[in-house]
């Protein structure tokens, strides 16, 4: 299968979904905080996962969850009142990730369903004053790169996986869930499967 761009080749591909702290009226973008951090480590040559990581993150901007968010994550105060605050967690993402890549520095790119989770990072780190894990500069948006591969504008994940045959399993909007079922759309996004048409 032909792909109009061309994509990294890494060691790894480091499969990452982010929970953030949310309200049903909504509140300003600068206010989001990541409260979970799911990933999937999956081997290049085969796509086959390898390990995973996940934490909750407690929150400093806003602490308390809104009913809201518990809701719509089904992660409770109580989740991330016990939890590393942003900089320690990314200091524990690092250690797992260089110890299961040997070298984390180069070895794994970074993939998501969307630009959000990068982004999201981005903006936790530079309020915490604090590196994100050893995964480079490069990202690859697994969701665009689907579109692209179906010859559809856009998709959500759960319409994805149905795409595909594929079932959504344990809970939509958690972390570490939502990593595993995107790890599993890789082959797809990346155009070594092909997509079923008609589905």
């Amino acid at each position: 299968m032909s792909r109009k761009r061309s994509l990294p080749r890494p060691s790894f591909w480091l499969v990452v979904d982010l929970e953030a702290t949310c309200d049903r009226r909504g509140f300003p973008r600068d206010h989001m905080e990541t409260i979970e951090v799911g990933a999937v480590l999956v081997e290049s040559r085969k796509l086959r996962p390898v390990a995973e990581f996940q934490t909750f993150v407690r929150p400093v901007v806003r602490p308390w969850l809104t009913p809201f968010c518990t809701e719509l994550t089904s992660i409770t105060q109580a989740d991330v009142d016990a939890a590393p605050v942003f900089a320690e967690a990314m200091a524990r993402w690092d250690d797992w990730l260089c110890a299961h890549t040997q070298d984390g520095r180069q070895a794994a790119v970074l993939a998501s369903w969307g630009r959000y989770d990068r982004d999201q990072l981005r903006k936790d780190a530079r309020r915490a004053r604090c590196p994100l894990p050893s995964f480079g500069t490069a990202h690859v948006d697994l969701k665009t790169e689907f579109a692209s591969a179906a010859a559809i504008k856009r998709c959500g994940m759960a319409r994805a996986l149905g795409m595909v045959g594929l079932p959504l399993e344990g809970t939509h909007h958690r972390g570490i869930d939502d990593a595993r079922n995107i790890a599993k759309l890789l082959p797809f996004a990346l155009g070594r499967s092909a997509i079923p048409r008609g589905r």
